[in-house]
């Protein structure tokens, strides 16, 4: 995205799209007072963006790629998003991985990490690369908690960006750092799952021995009653996360004629939200003893 004049404002050039101040001034597109108004907001040092602009991770990746080396690759949650799979939110860092050999210096809002990236591995993207899908969703798995890497992989899967069994071959001989967790990340990975929080609930379960399946249909009486997140169908316990959209009037009314259902069944349902997550032992904790009470029951 270059610079461009868009039109005059009290007799002076306007900028749209991401910009170079220092490119904007030498060629003459702005001064320097114009470039620091509360005209334009700066996303990088030296790179703006008209004030008025919705700054979206696509956006902030053009925006670093305005002052990346061109052999710099986006790749991981960032190169997700620009593949149509919204893994990043606008305000987080560009990820991007650059060879132990490129001049590169760390700078705010960008995740850097040096290794090197096979030139099969990205393509042109605007001013540097963006990773393959495959070389992304690798990306994905490297130095997080497996919590986190399975629900971004089970997103990319479920997208379609990617396929397990050309994943695997993809990771088939590599020796990088972390590669025995990419492999138990892939192992683990689940394309049913419908929400990042739900593939981290599943991991979390599993971690402790539990098993539990995915997207499990209910059917009572020949009928069809209810698809829950995770349930362990021998005991009829589901465990389902309870996101923030579950809370809309709509939504609660739909939530209650369901709840309804599935109690008519037989079943019971531990209920999980965001906060009761940031507590993973309480949540296995919590589980573990509605299993045990309807073994009792």
């Amino acid at each position: 995205m270059g610079h461009q004049r868009r039109g005059h404002h009290r007799g002076t050039s306007e900028l749209s799209g991401a910009f170079r101040g220092s490119e904007a001034i030498a060629a003459g597109l702005a001064t320097r007072k114009q470039v620091a108004s509360a005209r334009y907001q700066r996303v990088f040092r030296d790179v703006y963006v008209p004030a008025t602009t919705a700054l979206t991770h696509e956006l902030r990746c053009e925006c670093a790629a305005l002052v990346l080396p061109a052999d710099a690759v986006i790749t991981g949650r960032s190169a997700a998003t620009l593949r149509g799979v919204p893994l990043a939110l606008p305000g987080d860092p560009v990820e991007v991985v650059a060879g132990l050999q490129t001049r590169l210096f760390r700078r705010a809002g960008v995740d850097l990490r040096r290794c090197e990236v096979r030139p099969d591995e990205a393509q042109p993207w605007s001013r540097v690369r963006l990773a393959t899908s495959r070389r992304t969703a690798f990306d994905l798995l490297l130095d997080r908690a497996l919590p986190d890497a399975v629900a971004d992989l089970d997103a990319v899967l479920r997208a379609g960006l990617v396929g397990r069994a050309e994943l695997e071959l993809f990771l088939t001989g590599r020796h990088d750092r972390g590669i025995v967790q990419a492999r138990r990340a892939l192992e683990l990975a689940d394309p049913r799952a419908q929400s990042r929080p739900e593939s981290q609930l599943r991991v979390h379960l599993v971690f402790d021995g539990l098993n539990p399946e995915v997207q499990f249909r209910v059917y009572h009486a020949g009928r069809w009653v209810a698809t829950v997140d995770l349930a362990f169908p021998y005991h009829r316990l589901a465990v389902e996360y309870d996101g923030v959209w579950h809370g809309t009037p709509l939504q609660v009314g739909s939530d209650r004629e369901r709840l309804n259902r599935l109690h008519a069944a037989g079943w019971e349902i531990v209920f999980v939200t965001r906060e009761h997550l940031r507590d993973p032992h309480r949540v296995i904790w919590t589980v573990r003893a509605a299993l045990q009470a309807r073994r009792a029951a």
